[in-house]
């Protein structure tokens, strides 16, 4: 098995909640993964992923707080249509104290990028503060669904892994 992960954790965390994808990233960088599995806290690097992704992972997981309207601490995956979105940007200008990962997305791919799958596991946050007040740390809400997306994202890779190891099967002539 050899296709490549990227769980890229990102987020600013001067900015509350928005550090939710480093929090995630710094948990799962601290545990074993296959060789294959890349764990990176890209912070607000926007330049920094776009080259990662110049890689041309099979699957690319990003962990962001995501402001979707439910309550807070509560986790999404998304799986976007990653071509449909990049047709809607305006530009891609980065800014060097966040990181839109659609305009990031958009950068890549027009430096060359094979983008294969991406999903996005997202927070519901509680607390966003802008540049000029800033707020380190987490809120309670968004605190406690770390773990549980540190789990989630151990099943998708777990998914992702068993889907692949099953097209690899039916390929060789060994399937139905």
């Amino acid at each position: 098995m050899n296709n490549s992960v990227l769980i890229a954790g990102i987020g600013n965390i001067f900015n509350g909640d928005d550090g939710f994808g480093v929090a995630v990233a710094q948990r799962l960088a601290a545990s074993e993964w296959p060789e294959h599995v890349r764990v990176v806290d890209f912070g607000i690097r926007a330049i920094d992923l776009a080259f990662a992704l110049l890689d041309g992972c099979d699957l690319t997981i990003l962990v962001d707080a995501t402001a979707r309207g439910s309550a807070p601490g509560t986790l999404y995956v998304i799986d976007p249509d990653v071509n449909s979105v990049l047709t809607h940007t305006d530009g891609v200008c980065v800014n060097s104290h966040s990181l839109d990962s659609v305009k990031v997305l958009a950068l890549a791919k027009g430096m060359g990028a094979r983008l294969n799958r991406i999903l996005v596991v997202g927070c519901e946050p509680l607390v966003l503060e802008n540049e000029e007040d800033g707020y380190i740390g987490l809120s309670s809400a968004v605190e406690a669904a770390v773990d549980p997306a540190v789990e989630m994202i151990r099943n998708l890779v777990r998914e992702f892994e068993h889907k692949e190891e099953a097209l690899m099967f039916v390929e060789a002539g060994e399937g139905y």
